[in-house]
């Protein structure tokens, strides 16, 4: 990995390989979120942190270079920003309030210093918008040829019940709420870089993608550096929703999820889906909450109402439809049209 494969690379800066495993932590320490929660932060062999609820939620995901992001894409900060806010918002479909994170990096010896101090810069950014109060407790670092950011995530359900995917009844609306971006606009801002973040021979390109950055800034940013509704899932269980779920992989494939665990069908209605419906049911990574609600339930007004939920009929298998009609379903899917290829 070089600054002119990378330009967010600083050249000046040292490498993971030119300072110690200590010396690393003790760059990054200073720049991690502290979380409320904590009892015994870093520096012991584990952390403890309190759960007042008597139970907690916890949630893991990872993101590695080449199927989950481009270093030639996403500067360091976004990084961390969106390894935070991915595993902030599977939290917060649970109904729970975010409370800490546990972060592991491994990344190539040649990396350098800076990349790391970035991600740690963008986690402690996220934290602070998105779950105030929720830090980093810990985590680890090791050396791979593959930079990989693994996140754990930590909730407390503040006494209610967590929401679960299979709680959806008939007659239930269906709402989502989409924090600081609409359905659909991560997935046309990956085909933005997919299609034209690249140079002549297809290989993600640091210049094409800041020149994107700059003509699309809302599509590329719901992608790089989503912000999911956190605190409107602590707010759907105050109110009864019956289940929730983080829409990551595509709100048609994720709504179907609810739909198979709850034995039911879910009808979206089209013209709530706004001006891309197809980018709104099949692309991926908006992270979003989708959630049922009894329809006498006051709803949060983080959501709006897309659909309903019905009953099934004789021989009908659970899924989605919308408008009536059944919908083939599409979405993300790290392991379909993966060729290796990092980027």
């Amino acid at each position: 990995m070089t600054h002119a494969e990378h330009p967010s690379l600083d050249p000046a800066g040292p490498t993971l390989a030119e300072l110690s495993e200590i010396a690393v932590l003790q760059r990054i320490f200073p720049r991690l979120p502290e979380s409320d929660a904590t009892l015994v932060g870093p520096g012991d062999d584990a952390a403890v942190i309190a759960a007042p609820d008597g139970r907690f939620v916890v949630t893991t995901d990872m993101m590695i270079h080449g199927p989950d992001f481009r270093l030639a894409w996403s500067r360091p900060r976004d990084l961390g920003w969106k390894a935070a806010a991915t595993n902030l918002s599977d939290v917060a479909a649970m109904g729970a309030r975010p409370t800490a994170l546990v972060v592991a990096i491994a990344a190539p010896q040649s990396l350098p210093v800076s990349v790391i101090e970035g991600i740690a810069d963008g986690l402690r950014e996220a934290c602070a918008a998105l779950a105030p109060g929720c830090g980093v407790v810990g985590g680890d670092l090791s050396a791979s040829e593959t930079l990989t950011i693994a996140v754990t995530a930590f909730g407390d359900l503040g006494g209610h019940a967590a929401v679960l995917r299979s709680g959806a009844r008939p007659g239930d609306l269906v709402a989502i709420a989409e924090g600081g971006n609409t359905l659909g606009e991560a997935g046309r801002g990956l085909a933005l870089l997919f299609t034209r973040g690249v140079d002549a021979d297809g290989a993600p390109d640091a210049a094409a993608a800041a020149a994107l950055r700059i003509e699309h800034p809302r599509l590329l940013g719901a992608q790089l550096r989503p912000a999911p509704p956190i605190a409107a899932g602590a707010l759907a269980a105050a109110s009864g929703a019956t289940a929730m779920l983080d829409v990551s992989d595509g709100l048609a494939l994720d709504a179907a999820r609810i739909a198979l665990a709850s034995g039911v069908r879910i009808d979206f209605d089209s013209a709530e889906l706004g001006g891309h419906p197809e980018s709104a049911l099949g692309g991926g990574e908006d992270h979003s909450l989708l959630a049922c609600f009894a329809d006498a339930v006051a709803i949060p007004a983080a959501f709006r109402v897309i659909g309903r939920v019905h009953a099934l009929s004789a021989g009908e298998a659970a899924g989605i439809t919308v408008d009536g009609a059944p919908h083939v379903l599409g979405g993300w899917d790290p392991y379909r049209g993966w060729d290796g290829h990092a980027g």
